[in-house]
């Protein structure tokens, strides 16, 4: 039997590359790589810059010394007051009267019930307009001052018409056992005593600073007085003294300064006085002189204030953002422009392939600035480098190094240092200074916490 022979080959089949899933794996690979920098990579918290301030104060309650002469009575009777209590008056001005009976004064203008005319309604609904357009919530002290004012206008108003009915009666003779007094200089007239209208900055003492023990008489209308009785007060000067003991701490901080700024509680004011110390018993006085702004205290003896012993303004940041840097200290004559550019750099000494000298231009970016030297990146630079000045044989051998306080700023992105200027500081934060080209921006980003980062870190 012969054997049988197959004609049938056999061949192997080729072999195709698969693009798509090369590609695949690219990608999956990139991924992989992407997930794993970002779970290695520090966590960098943004924080945005804004304008800020830091006050540091300490609260007191000071005593205040004015120029005040006491009115006494002529006569026995019953008395009514003219004018507003604590408001500016000139001499010759119409104070008070005395009667001997009670006056009744028509349309309820007593003292609680005051009718308005539709003038005066309107004059007053206007202001509680405006005020409740303007009113927020941060400015909540600004509520007292509205009453104040609104109950300063009804009072006026209640004392016109008063003044406008005795005036009337007295022009008419209706009452004829009625006495008209005035005051005989200008002045600002206060309605109450206490028995320390004598006190002076000299005669001040511990007991008087004092205010647990403390009264003052007020005076009302219709009211019986007998002759020798007070009636009034006329404050006859614009200056005055608030005392006030201080801590040693306080006076560690003033003892240099020659005046202080004053916040008054009352009213959330402030003013700067003009500050003397003296040592009483062991004990610090501060001896705060003002000029103005007396009317608005004129009736209080004992005032609560604070004062001011630091109010700075800028770019407030976290003390955890700030971090520091070394840069080499360079004079500004060694700045120069690229060739065919405004990129700022120096001109670097070095050595072709051949070892000739040569100078190259390279760039750098300023990072500061001050008293004629600029700070470089020492990064840019190898050690011991010699830069060239423009227009020059001299040279500077880059050496010197200085510390640069900063933060890192992330608003590209990456972590790029940028200098602060410190110009105050409390427990947590900074406040550093705003406009320096160098500097931080308000609205800047930065790092919240500068641990662990370094400087072109990508800000995932």
């Amino acid at each position: 039997m012969s054997s049988y022979t197959s004609n049938i080959r056999t061949y192997r089949k080729k072999k195709y590359i698969n693009i798509g899933l090369i590609i695949f794996g690219i990608i999956f690979l990139y991924l992989i790589v992407t997930i794993i920098l970002y779970l290695t990579a520090p966590r960098i918290t943004p924080y945005e810059v804004r304008e800020g301030s830091i006050l540091k104060d300490n609260a007191y309650t000071g005593i205040a010394i004015r120029t005040e002469n006491v009115t006494y009575a002529d006569n026995s009777g019953y008395i009514n007051y003219y004018t507003t209590d604590n408001s500016k008056v000139r001499a010759g001005t119409n104070i008070y009267t005395l009667s001997n009976e009670k006056l009744t004064f028509s349309n309820g203008s007593s003292e609680d019930n005051v009718t308005l005319s539709e003038e005066q309604k309107n004059a007053l609904s206007l202001k509680i307009q405006t005020f409740s357009e303007s009113f927020k919530d941060a400015s909540f002290s600004d509520m007292y001052l509205f009453k104040n004012e609104m109950e300063s206008s009804l009072q006026s108003i209640s004392s016109q018409s008063k003044m406008d009915q005795l005036n009337s009666a007295l022009s008419n003779g209706t009452l004829s056992d009625m006495n008209l007094y005035s005051t005989a200089e200008d002045g600002i007239v206060v309605y109450s005593v206490d028995g320390m209208e004598g006190l002076t900055k000299d005669t001040v003492t511990l007991e008087s600073l004092d205010k647990s023990n403390y009264q003052k008489t007020e005076f009302a209308n219709n009211t019986k007085v007998n002759a020798g009785d007070p009636v009034y007060k006329l404050v006859t000067d614009e200056s005055w003294t608030l005392v006030t003991e201080i801590s040693k701490e306080t006076y560690d901080v003033l003892k240099e300064k020659k005046s202080v700024k004053v916040r008054f509680s009352k009213d959330n004011q402030t003013l700067w006085g003009n500050l003397e110390i003296k040592e009483l018993d062991g004990h610090i006085l501060a001896y705060l002189g003002f000029d103005n702004s007396m009317i608005r205290y004129a009736n209080e003896r004992y005032l609560d204030i604070e004062l001011i012993l630091e109010d700075q303004s800028g770019l407030k940041i976290p003390k955890s953002a700030e971090t520091k840097k070394d840069f080499y200290v360079v004079p500004k004559s060694y700045i120069t422009q690229g060739g065919n550019s405004s990129e700022q750099g120096v001109l670097r000494q070095t050595t072709d392939k051949n070892g000739e000298s040569i100078t190259e231009f390279l760039p750098v970016n300023i990072y500061y600035e001050e008293n004629e030297t600029v700070y470089l990146d020492p990064n840019v630079f190898q050690e011991n480098d010699v830069i060239i000045k423009p227009e020059s044989t001299e040279t500077y051998q880059l050496k010197e190094k200085k510390s640069l306080k900063g933060v890192y700023n992330i608003n590209k992105g990456y972590a790029m240092f940028k200098q602060i200027n410190i110009l105050s500081e409390s427990e947590e934060y900074y406040i550093v200074e705003e406009g320096n080209s160098y500097g931080l921006s308000n609205y800047d980003r930065i790092a919240l916490d500068s641990t662990g980062i370094k400087e072109n870190d990508i800000v995932f």
